[in-house]
């Protein structure tokens, strides 16, 4: 019993979660904390109530932004008693159809009445419903409960889900990567538990936090990051407990080639940290200069010197308390360093093996040179795949392998998918879908003699014989 308390306690709702609202096709990605207000489709909630429900629960918005879980009635559907029509022809949308207006429907609101019975007023008080056909009247209730029930669910976070969040509200920060795309980029560099995987992305995090989820915290993950530092913000969102994070390293891509040719030193210092010595330098000669001028105030009379030498009392306790901030500043700043360089020691130590599982790039920045300096870290037979929005930078990534060698199996394939409505007598692909998922090439990398130059193979190969013509001539 207690083991099923346990796995019981995974599904439910605990604060501090990250978790996933959901209305409809909408998504957002939020924290459960106390007394914080959320804003989600121009709507202020809490998330108070949520705590100790299952994930995937329905609530009901109540005044004052609080949620309740929402019940479902036994009452009887708004189309049980009415009647379809066999076509819409005589039907005609002038806006006199519907006898309420928004005042009765405000007021009816006001009441207390709730999505369920607001649809049936309207259903009821419709002139033309019962001439609808049975899929006009299904449309045409789905619209006005989007409209008038004021429900959210509660998701727990996944890949699929957060991929769905990103390309439906800003999937510029994803590279307009769609959740089909990132479950192939999955299967097709193998990514499993106890696996070492180099990624390489600029997609918020979301490719990291899918390859980390897909792991479940069995061995290394190793993000090869440009610029400053790492951006994971998508990998928050996941939710992942602390022993995760355990497997996750980091490593600039600027220091690739250094660490291709020995040349990595681990232990050299920050420039920032270079400049400290110099700044302190300058902080003291700033003292030096600042006494002499507070001794020659001080000289006109000896009330004037009283007052000053107060002042400067007081700007000295104002001075060693700004030294004393500044040194400790100084100070986290010199262990976070320490703790940078220390972590970079440790990734180096990973890569230097050479014997990675698997490459996943997903980036807006040209791949081939990355996806070429990459490469050299992976074992032979080994998979590695590459996504790109646009097919071109593709196209010169998949000559450049097949002149370097080095890989097989190449492929560049075009992510397709299409929403189907299945209907009787009326299926057919969704009016409005996304109209491409990038393109992704993949291939594996296999071991090469590099004792032996690139046209040694034809060389050994023996010269074709010519044929001797004879002479027919008479």
């Amino acid at each position: 019993m207690a083991d099923n308390g346990d796995d019981d306690n995974q599904y439910r709702i605990k604060e501090g979660d990250y978790v996933v609202l959901k209305r409809g096709e909408i998504f957002k990605a939020v924290q459960i904390q106390p007394r914080k207000k959320v804003i989600f489709e121009k709507q202020w909630i809490f998330l108070d109530n949520a705590v100790g429900q299952l994930y995937s629960t329905t609530f009901e918005i109540l005044s004052g932004g609080n949620l309740k879980p929402h019940e479902l009635k036994d009452s009887a559907s708004p189309l049980d008693a009415v009647e379809a029509g066999t076509d819409n022809r005589n039907i005609v949308d002038d806006g006199k159809s519907q006898k309420l207006t928004r005042d009765d429907i405000e007021a009816l609101k006001e009441k207390g009445l709730k999505g369920q019975d607001i649809i049936k007023k309207l259903v009821d008080n419709h002139a033309t419903f019962g001439d609808k056909t049975e899929y006009s009247q299904v449309k045409y209730i789905k619209k006005k409960k989007k409209k008038y029930e004021n429900t959210v669910m509660i998701l727990k976070p996944s890949c699929r889900i957060l991929a769905m969040m990103y390309h439906g509200r800003e999937p510029g920060k994803i590279c307009h990567l769609r959740y089909d795309t990132l479950a192939q980029m999955l299967t097709l560099a193998n990514i499993h538990a106890g696996s070492k995987v180099l990624v390489f992305e600029t997609c918020a995090g979301l490719v990291l936090g899918s390859i980390m989820e897909r792991m479940g915290g069995y061995g290394s993950v190793i993000q090869m990051y440009p610029g400053g530092g790492p951006v994971r913000a998508g990998v928050e969102s996941f939710g992942f407990p602390a022993h995760f994070h355990d497997t996750l390293h980091e490593f600039p891509i600027c220091h690739v080639n250094a660490l291709l040719a020995g040349t990595l030193d681990t232990s050299a210092k920050d420039p920032t940290a270079e400049n400290t010595d110099e700044k302190q330098l300058n902080l003291a000669a700033e003292k030096e200069q600042n006494q002499p001028e507070a001794e020659e105030q001080g000289t006109p009379e000896e009330e004037s010197m009283e007052t000053n030498t107060g002042d400067d009392a007081g700007q000295d306790v104002e001075k060693t308390e700004k030294d004393k901030l500044k040194e400790a500043k100084a100070q986290v700043k010199k262990l976070r360093l320490e703790e940078k360089q220390r972590r970079l020691a440790a990734t180096a130590a990973l890569l230097k093996g050479r014997n990675a599982d698997g490459l996943v790039i997903a980036s807006r920045f040209h791949p081939c040179p990355v996806l070429l300096g990459l490469l050299k870290f992976l074992s032979p037979s080994r998979p590695f795949v590459v996504y790109s929005q646009y097919i071109e930078p593709l196209v010169e990534c998949f000559k450049k392998l097949r002149e370097c060698g080095g890989t097989v199996n190449l492929r560049l394939t075009d992510t397709w998918m299409r929403h189907y409505q299945v209907l009787p007598d009326r299926t057919h692909p969704l009016l409005l879908m996304s109209g491409g998922g990038g393109y992704l090439l993949s291939g594996t990398t296999v071991a090469t003699d590099h004792s032996k130059p690139a046209g040694s193979k034809q060389a050994e190969e023996p010269a074709p014989k010519r044929q001797k013509l004879e002479d027919t001539e008479g």
